[in-house]
């Protein structure tokens, strides 16, 4: 099924305002958040996709690139490459925090006691040039917290008992009642004996200490979208950290960093490559190689090309990240001065400079004390 427009699943406009869509966010995570909908079955994913619209619209950087590219930007890749040596990772939280900070009270409390989404995770990726054009498919090894293989995430030795709390009842808080001059208050905490799971376990298991969870080395594949930009940003959902109580795990971030080429520079799917050639090449004109991203091919070069001057090779560029054709290659020629001429070439030279009604008299090296005198009798010369 088709992702559905992030603007149409907040119900805004392409030229909404940040409060414009934060205010349209807090409406739908109101009415769809599952901890107010229990009867509606619906209610849970409506709410996720209302919050994952919120977390690219939200942001001034996702949503330029969601502008740009859509869905592609973040979506249909499984991995991606380049760990601790390019920058690491780091937890983003998951959408309970943003439902908190709009709400607070009893009832984002109470939502966090339930299944809650694994932490998402940051991956800093740099690729070469040529992958950023034509795409990358590569392996990657993620360390990351999972659900415990040997308890399931309950945290009991397997064939151990689990009771219910018996503190808080199994709903994994307590209430303290405060009287005051201003009435009655009731403050709910997080249960002290079971630190808001509900339950204690007599064994606990003896892979993850009673934890549910274990931090694990685990490799993913990714894969990389040709025509993908420095800075952009890919989602590989269920790659981050594992949930909490039986919910899912977290997200994926992959944050794209493209090496500089050598020769070659980009704009937008163009490519830019500065040719040198000779004067003779310039004047008389002659067909040479020129290097492209996938080999060579031969290019023309008319009698009395000037310096500075492009030629477009068409379809040697970058391709579309949407798919939509190839970019261009553009030659800019540079016409390069020798060094080191003989007697001979320096000559041959003048008699054509001559020929041009261009006189070039030749060099004299007099040595440093012959500059200063002629210098010094320059100063003293009146005329």
């Amino acid at each position: 099924m088709a992702k559905r427009d992030y603007y149409e699943v907040l119900g805004v406009g392409r030229d909404a305002s940040e409060d414009e869509i934060k205010k349209a966010y807090r409406k739908l995570a109101h009415k769809y958040h599952p901890d107010v909908n229990q009867d509606d079955p619906d209610a849970e994913e409506k709410f996720k996709e209302a919050s994952e619209a919120y977390r690219v619209l939200g942001d001034e950087k996702l949503r330029q690139q969601y502008d740009q590219f859509g869905h592609a930007a973040f979506e249909g890749v499984n991995g991606a490459g380049g760990f601790e040596g390019f920058g690491g990772f780091e937890g983003f939280g998951d959408f309970g925090d943003i439902f908190d900070m709009f709400f607070g009270g009893a009832m984002g409390r109470q939502a966090r006691q339930g299944p809650q989404k694994g932490a998402d995770l940051r991956f800093d990726l740099e690729i070469a040039f040529e992958e950023a054009a034509f795409g990358l498919e590569t392996e990657i090894e993620l360390p990351r917290t999972e659900v415990c293989p040997r308890c399931h995430g309950n945290q009991a030795e397997p064939g151990t008992p689990i009771h219910t709390c018996s503190q808080c009842n199994g709903t994994g808080q307590v209430q303290h009642v405060q009287q005051s001059a201003f009435g009655r208050f009731v403050n709910v905490r997080v249960c002290p004996t079971c630190g808001g799971e509900g339950k204690t376990v007599e064994t606990p298991c003896r892979e993850c200490g009673g934890q549910g969870q274990v931090r694990r080395l685990r490799k993913i594949s990714i894969k990389i979208p040709a025509g993908i930009d420095n800075g952009f940003r890919l989602r590989v959902p269920g790659e981050g950290e594992a949930g909490r109580r039986g919910g899912p795990p977290g997200d994926l971030y992959v944050f794209i960093r493209v090496r500089p080429h050598e020769f070659f520079r980009r704009q937008g799917n163009d490519v830019y490559y500065e040719m040198p050639i000779s004067f003779v090449q310039a004047a008389l004109g002659d067909e040479v190689e020129v290097p492209t991203l996938e080999g060579s091919v031969k290019l023309r070069i008319p009698e009395g090309t000037q310096t500075g001057t492009s030629f477009r090779i068409r379809g040697k560029g970058i391709a579309n990240l949407r798919g939509y054709g190839r970019g261009d290659l553009h030659v800019v020629v540079k016409i390069y001065t020798p060094k080191n001429l003989t007697a001979e070439q320096k000559e041959t030279l003048r008699r054509w400079g001559e020929s041009v009604g261009d006189t070039v008299q030749p060099s004299q090296d007099k040595g440093f004390l012959g500059r200063v005198k002629d210098a010094i009798d320059g100063f003293g010369r009146k005329d």
